[in-house]
């Protein structure tokens, strides 16, 4: 957290220079080229165009107030105005040391907590969930867990599509082909419901009739019609419980499941005030909103409520909007859908603006791109039909299942399944945080299962392979005045610095190489927190697990000489640490051997 101290310093030296300057946004980040230092600021420009002065003479009047002399080498001035930080090697040294002795983990919680609600995976109910559910999840969990490590406040709720549309079709069909079932709904399973969903969405599609029947049958149902209701009941509940099951087995969890059912009481409500305020107005018998002063908007008027008198996913949102608002009073609200929703999350959020002026929560529409198989098209199933989300999981583990067997072949069949349970599913949800959210990317089970280049199963070898070392210094029987190693019941727990261990020593280029990188592990977790994007986090972890590779390659650790023996035990347990909790950020596992 070095970079925090150097922030601070010249935030002081600019307030000295330019008392009357806004020094909150004065930040210092890595630098892009090592050659040029390992921190660096560009603000000063900034400032300067602000002021209309030149760059480069107020970065030298910043300078001269500028004291950071305690951490750094002599800081340079660089191009029109940049500031270039070298620290020295003792201030990387104390920084480690001071994570070895278990005050941080180069990252400190925010001393200003913010609440964020995160709306992600949202599956609709009476249909199984398929692998074009996999983003949201993995992406809205990754974020959960970022803030929360952060400090702040975190609600996470699964918006399920429980209402709507899908039910009269759903409701119209099973009454007309299954009324012998009506009575007893419950014998239905999650694959019953697939097949009938398919039959009736053909049916909509293509029969008039059946269309204007089932569109009657959810009007229905929103009045509270009983049987409806009691068949709505069954489908729910069985397809939460397929859900459940998803989601245990991926490790996610929610705070709440509160699907748009939830909000039906509310949505008259909602549609009145929006009329009231002026936001919408009737349109050939339908309630609308239109956009005449937004030009992205202009040509996309929203419903709020059809010419039937049913309401739809805008109305359902807004108020879902509004009960959180009342309820959590978050500082900002983030949906994670896939990018064919931006239209929807403009006209929403535009039309909040409108009705709820003085609301001053974030909105963020967090969209990201499609999953593509090797041939450039939607990924499907070699038959062309959606791929399940169970399915998929139950491939990645007998896949990653072979590749254990090939490579451990000693290990017990209890042990095999672990591992590849733990390989597999890391592996895919590493393929999907690894690229930038908002491109498609190319499903490749090669690839993502490979040993080497930047994949989950690379990053936990990486991490077993330090564990590996920790067992091997018990077997050399480490003095316990370098490092302490402790036995459990489960294996050899990560070593822990004592007390008795001098300061950590730097001195080879590979370790200084991983020290630096370690320090920016706090700084990456806040770039994933503020942009919304895991890839970063996924690529500094491959770094770092390359830097340990040439750390561990050039610098002998057990072999190495008492003091250098445990510094190098103390460096190696921090990198294994840090995996570790980067990983755990990704939702994924790791494993002590593989």
């Amino acid at each position: 957290m070095l970079h925090q101290f150097l922030e601070q310093r010249l935030q002081q030296a600019v307030a000295a220079v330019l008392p009357d300057a806004r020094t909150d946004a004065l930040l210092v980040r890595p630098c892009p080229d090592p050659k040029f230092g390992d921190y660096q600021t560009n603000a000063l420009m900034a400032l300067a165009k602000e002021r209309k002065i030149n760059p480069r003479q107020l970065a030298t009047d910043v300078l001269a107030k500028l004291d950071v002399a305690e951490w750094c080498e002599k800081v340079e001035i660089a191009g029109a105005g940049f500031l270039n930080f070298r620290l020295k090697t003792a201030a990387l040294a104390g920084a480690l040391q001071t994570a070895a002795d278990g005050e941080n983990l180069f990252f400190r919680k925010t001393s200003a907590p913010r609440t964020s609600v995160i709306d992600f995976s949202s599956p609709n109910v009476a249909k199984p969930m398929h692998v074009g559910h996999i983003r949201s999840t993995i992406l809205g969990d990754c974020l959960a867990r970022t803030l929360r490590l952060l400090g702040h406040r975190v609600i996470t709720d699964n918006h399920i599509g429980d209402w709507g549309t899908q039910f009269g079709m759903l409701l119209q069909y099973v009454r007309t082909t299954q009324p012998e079932a009506v009575a007893q709904p419950e014998q239905f399973h999650i694959d019953d419901l697939e097949s009938f969903y398919r039959e009736a969405k053909r049916q909509f599609d293509n029969d008039p009739a059946f269309a204007q029947a089932a569109r009657q049958a959810v009007v229905g149902l929103q009045a509270g019609d009983a049987e409806a209701l009691k068949l709505w009941g069954v489908f729910c509940r069985e397809s939460l419980r397929h859900c459940e099951e998803i989601y245990q087995r991926l490790g996610v969890k929610f705070d709440y499941t509160l699907g748009e059912s939830f909000y039906n009481p509310q949505l008259k409500t909602v549609v009145e005030e929006l009329q009231r305020a002026g936001v919408a107005r009737e349109s050939d018998g339908a309630i609308a909103v239109f956009f005449d002063d937004v030009p992205a908007l202009k040509d996309h008027p929203a419903l709020v409520q059809k010419s039937d008198g049913a309401a739809n996913y805008t109305t359902s949102d807004l108020a879902t909007l509004a009960y959180r608002l009342g309820t959590w009073a978050p500082n900002e609200i983030i949906y994670v859908t896939d990018g064919r929703q931006q239209l929807h999350f403009q006209q929403l959020f535009a039309i909040f603006r409108r009705w709820r002026p003085e609301a001053r929560v974030k909105l963020a529409h967090v969209w990201f791109g499609s999953i593509l198989g090797e041939d450039g098209t939607p990924f499907k199933t070699r038959s062309g039909e959606t791929v399940r989300l169970a399915e998929l999981l139950d491939e990645a583990a007998e896949r990653a299942l072979a590749v254990v067997e090939q490579k451990n072949p000693e290990l017990s069949a209890e042990q095999k399944s672990e591992i590849a349970r733990v390989v597999g599913i890391g592996a895919i949800k590493y393929a999907d945080l690894l690229p930038n959210r908002q491109t498609d990317y190319v499903f490749s089970w090669d690839r993502m299962l490979a040993l080497n280049g930047n994949t989950a199963p690379y990053l936990q070898y990486a991490y077993a392979r330090i564990r590996s070392i920790f067992r091997k210094a018990d077997q050399f029987r480490v003095s316990s005045s370098e490092f302490r190693v402790a036995q459990t019941g489960s294996g050899v727990e990560l070593g822990t610095r004592n007390s008795e261990l001098e300061a950590l020593n730097l001195t080879a280029p590979e370790e200084i190489a991983l020290a630096r990188h370690l320090l920016n592990f706090g700084l990456m977790l806040e770039a994933v927190a503020e942009d919304y994007r895991p890839n970063f986090l996924c690529n500094y972890l491959y770094d770092l697990a390359g830097h340990f590779a040439r750390f561990y390659e050039h610098c002998p650790v057990l072999k190495a000489e008492a003091g250098t023996r445990a510094s190098r035990l103390a460096i190696s347990d921090l990198t294994a640490r840090v995996l570790k909790q980067g990983l755990e950020v990704l939702g994924i596992e790791t494993l002590e051997q593989m």
